[in-house]
């Protein structure tokens, strides 16, 4: 499905002419599509991770009704604050019941979803990554720490908590999974044709299930001549694993930030013609 914008007046936007692929997952990728149309693209969505429930919450269930015996509720992501506040509702709790808490979150976006729930974010590291996240907790030996997360998230949080005496019970929230139906016909015929400006990626899992639906002839010719724009670090790692370039790296690792670096690229792009 693409969506296209037109403008009118002498300003088109950085972004105008060219085509965006984003692989955000499509109930969270909105703010970004409008971002990227405000600047002029056309933008085609290619979801290729869908957010799930688990199926089953014994773990995450048996957590919440200890809440009263954690020091610490940490979150990673907008889904984990939604998935774990769901399982709260579910086990009939007030949110009340995680004022004695310290909460920490990596990045704005998750801090705001648990601010809008009148619950107080006591740590947000500057930089949005988990390894960040350590450095901003103080004295963590002996604290009980509950991490609610996705499925197959990198271990390196919790190794490190570890490292520093805290016990932490990390609980899948929710699972990552390829979409049954996601527009790939559509990106692959474009891509071979050089007929995508840039695909765009906003985190490790989105990059992985990108990169399995095209045969390794086909990710080569991709990466030959498409570019590649990712929202931090630890995605561009992985796009590197995979063997594409990444053209793109926003500095600050949020929506705004990756949507505005995408259009002073192709200014510059268009600039150097």
């Amino acid at each position: 499905m693409s969506h296209s914008q037109t403008f009118s007046g002498t300003h088109p936007g950085p972004l105008a002419n060219r085509r965006i692929v984003v692989t955000r997952p499509r109930a969270q990728a909105q703010r970004f599509i409008d971002l990227l149309e405000h600047q002029g693209a056309e933008v085609i969505e290619c979801p290729t991770i869908e957010i799930v429930p688990m199926a089953s919450y014994e773990r995450l269930d048996a957590a919440i009704d200890q809440l009263a015996s954690y020091d610490w509720l940490i979150f990673t992501s907008v889904n984990g604050v939604q998935f774990f506040m769901d399982r709260l509702r579910a086990r009939q709790k007030e949110r009340a019941s995680l004022r004695h808490l310290h909460i920490a979150t990596i990045g704005p976006a998750t801090a705001q979803a648990v601010e809008a729930l009148a619950l107080r974010v006591h740590a947000v590291p500057e930089e949005y990554r988990a390894e960040a996240l350590v450095t901003v907790l103080g004295e963590v030996k002996g604290k009980r720490m509950l991490l609610p997360r996705a499925a197959q998230a990198r271990a390196v949080l919790p190794k490190e908590l570890q490292a520093l005496g805290a016990q932490v019970d990390e609980i899948a929230a929710y699972q990552t999974v390829l979409p049954q139906a996601t527009a790939v016909q559509e990106v692959r015929t474009l891509v071979q044709a050089g007929k995508v400006d840039m695909v765009t990626f906003t985190s490790s899992s989105t990059v992985r299930n990108f990169a399995a639906l095209f045969s390794a002839d086909e990710l080569s010719t991709l990466c030959s001549q498409t570019r590649i724009g990712c929202i931090g670090p630890i995605t561009a790692d992985t796009v590197r694993e995979c063997g594409m370039t990444v053209t793109v790296q926003s500095q600050v690792y949020t929506i705004p930030a990756f949507a505005e670096a995408i259009g002073e690229y192709f200014e510059k792009v268009v600039s150097s013609q």
